[in-house]
């Protein structure tokens, strides 16, 4: 038997997924590991965590299936996004903790470049906003903060990478200092239309580019491990997103993902040519492979799935996350509470990193069941205002075909109330492993035993296609009353 080792290293948890030659799941294995939250905004990870779990979870999937590394065919890694670490290039151990996506110490930062002028040329070269969500602005406050940081990078002595890369580096044990070109897009620090690190940016951020990695396709020879038994090589990265896409199968422009995971992040396929948003929507690489890059215009919300686990590790209101559709059932229909989880700031299409999170329309009456509907119907309408804008930048006329995947794509309840707010069909998978298998093909198809792009896009299953039964006014009232829930959390 041959197989593929998946490695999905995720913002909560990092899990190991065993694909076989078929692409068949044949063994998992997951591990969660702690956030830490020095101050408000602020959210770090111990990349020795990261590590450790990364390193734990491939052991024990192989163990649990009885896999050897010789029955191995590749690795395909892919990672939470924009996360940044920078580490000793002699010692290999990272000057500080990860500092992770939801971040937003460097808002300061940004605010300082926007009143300078700078935004307009940052996105024209990497497709991104002047936001604390990516990695470029997290690094120059490293090298600003750590003592002797800068001085050491200066010196080459200091290493940058997101997940992806810090994973390789130690996979490798040091030999291999790479990315791929949709994490690099992420990091501010990439233009994606020459595919090469901006040296414009870089001196702006004060980043030496000594530190950056060596950018590769999707599908590439990224290096070879010999930590799981014997030498196993790494043929496949993308960042979470951009896999979950890959694993959709959303290879033609006008195809859509939607995961909804911590946060919600749609792509919509936009071809060979970059589309320039109008609606504060991101131009991103979707995926490139033999040298040819895949553009994709991105909407990130920051809260999706994390609400849910507000409303039970917070709140206590449900004891596990599928309880919260039923709850949802039981709610007034004529109470009308609109969340807005802004608990880390606002993402697409609003970026509002200072916004936080409000609700409305509480009543005497309102109760478990009515916050729980707010919840779940909140991940909807930043769903909807992510739609409009693509339509927007895309073309409203343009057909859009919508794939959603994630753990919160599991709920009928959900996904009936997303296809109700926009009014439109949305179509759910069998295959609800979609990040990690879009892992796995790059890997597998790299290594040659998977099928090209065709083949690959011809496996995909519908599992359910949800259609709109909300009539077109209820619809328009529900949306109405949360655009000004957001604009009334914004003036707050």
């Amino acid at each position: 038997m041959t197989y593929i080792l998946a490695i999905d290293q995720g913002t909560t948890s990092s899990r190991a997924i065993l694909f076989d030659a078929q692409m068949q799941r044949v063994g998992t294995a997951q591990q969660e590991f702690p956030q830490h939250f020095p101050q408000e905004g602020w959210v770090e990870h111990d990349v020795e965590d990261i590590w450790n779990s990364v390193l734990s979870v491939c052991q024990e999937v192989m163990e649990t299936t009885g896999t050897t590394h010789a029955q191995i065919a590749g690795i395909g890694i892919t990672n939470q996004r924009e996360t940044t670490v920078v580490w000793d290039k002699t010692t290999g151990k990272a000057i500080h903790n990860a500092i992770v996506w939801q971040d937003r110490r460097t808002a300061d930062i940004c605010a300082r470049y926007k009143q300078a002028g700078c935004e307009d040329d940052v996105t024209l070269q990497t497709g991104l906003l002047l936001d604390p969500y990516f990695s470029g602005t997290k690094v120059k406050w490293l090298l600003d903060t750590v003592p002797g940081a800068r001085e050491k990078a200066e010196a080459g002595e200091l290493l940058f990478g997101t997940i992806d890369s810090f994973l390789i580096w130690r996979l490798t044990e040091g030999r291999n200092h790479v990315t791929d070109a949709t994490n690099a897009a992420r990091t501010l620090l990439f233009d994606i239309h020459k595919g090469a690190w901006s040296a414009e940016i870089c001196d702006l951020l004060d980043v030496p580019m000594a530190m950056l990695p060596e950018v590769l396709d999707c599908a590439a020879d990224f290096g070879t491990t010999t930590l799981l038994g014997g030498n196993i090589p790494i043929l496949g990265v993308a960042g979470d997103q951009q896999a979950a896409t890959i694993g959709q199968a959303c290879f033609q422009p006008g195809m859509m993902k939607s995961t909804y995971g911590t946060g919600c992040f749609a792509l919509l396929n936009t071809g060979t040519q970059p589309v320039a948003s109008k609606n504060r929507l991101l131009t991103t690489i979707g995926f490139q492979l033999d040298g040819q890059r895949t553009y994709a215009l991105e909407g990130s919300i920051f809260i999706a799935g994390a609400a849910v686990q507000w409303l039970r590790d917070a709140l206590q209101i449900i004891e596990s996350a599928p309880q919260s559709g039923d709850l949802a059932k039981q709610a007034d229909p004529n109470q009308h509470v609109v969340l807005v989880p802004a608990f880390t700031g606002l993402g697409a299409p609003y970026w509002k990193p200072d916004c936080r999170g409000a609700m409305f329309g509480l009543t005497r009456n309102s109760g478990r069941a009515e916050v729980t509907r707010a919840t779940l119907e909140s991940i909807a309408f930043q769903t909807r205002d992510l739609w409009h804008a693509m339509q927007g930048d895309w073309g409203a006329e343009a057909e859009v075909i919508l794939r959603v995947d994630g753990g919160m794509s599991a709920s009928d309840w959900a996904m009936q109330g997303l296809s109700n707010i926009l009014g439109a069909p949305v179509d759910r998978p069998v295959m609800q492993e979609t990040t990690a298998l879009g892992a796995a093909w790059l890997a597998g198809m790299k290594a040659g035993i998977y099928p090209d792009q065709d083949g690959f896009a011809e496996t995909w299953q519908l599992d359910q296609r949800f259609e709109p039964d909300m009539p077109q006014e209820d619809r328009d009232a529900a949306y109405t009353r949360w655009q000004r829930a957001v604009q009334a959390a914004m003036a707050f």
